[in-house]
């Protein structure tokens, strides 16, 4: 093992290849998900935060029973939630201006990927 992988195993409970490929590839699509379903029933952004918890011990699990990392590990879950909340607030965000955009075209523009400005 590399000094980056003890680092990262010390850390965050696993290698840093197995926490790419789990935060981004496993349950990625999820995070994004739930960003959208949020916003898209008109949800506060607020309970991205319990969900993208919810994720990120779901995320700790896999890890735990197929990687063999650390299941206990309190740096891999803020890692894993940081990466899932991140996900999700941007499908969220992205989610809520086309909204916004579609839903009062006579009220709102689209001002670049992730903002919206009042029409004059």
């Amino acid at each position: 093992m590399s000094d980056l992988d003890t680092m990262m195993f010390d850390w965050f409970g696993d290698t840093l290849t197995v926490v790419l490929v789990f935060n981004l590839l496993l349950v990625g699509p999820a995070s994004f998900a739930t960003g959208q379903g949020l916003a898209q029933t008109w949800r506060s952004w607020r309970l991205l935060i319990g969900y993208t918890a919810l994720l990120s011990a779901v995320l700790r699990f896999f890890d735990y029973a197929l990687m063999n990392g650390e299941l206990w590990s309190a740096g891999g879950f803020a890692l894993g939630w940081a990466v899932q909340f991140v996900l999700a607030s941007f499908a969220y965000r992205l989610t809520r201006v086309r909204q916004m955009v579609r839903q009062y075209p006579w009220l709102y523009a689209r001002k670049g990927l992730l903002g919206w400005e009042e029409r004059h």
